[in-house]
């Protein structure tokens, strides 16, 4: 159903003559099969993206340190928020 979806939409953008569609279509055609696993295996890597932003920010902050031992407990300070796969 969902395949079927974006082949159709995919077909009636590159038949549009709009120039954004037909290039925005063919980036979808290339990476359909990615768009596709989504749906058999709806896992999201948000969290993952979440917790390397707040390493990434302690780390700008902590700019200039040397204890690099430190750093790495308040890395796992960070780890100890659960998070759930969300699909």
């Amino acid at each position: 159903m969902v395949e079927t979806f974006l082949d159709d939409w995919i077909k009636r953008a590159t038949v549009s003559k709009v120039t954004l569609l037909m290039k925005f279509a063919k980036t979808l055609k290339k990476h359909k099969r990615g768009i596709l696993a989504y749906y058999d295996y709806p896992i999201s890597t948000g969290p993952l993206e979440g917790t390397n932003n707040k390493i990434k920010t302690m780390k700008r902050q902590a700019y200039g340190f040397r204890d690099k031992d430190f750093f790495k407990l308040k890395i796992m300070t960070v780890h100890h928020a659960r998070y759930a796969l969300v699909g």
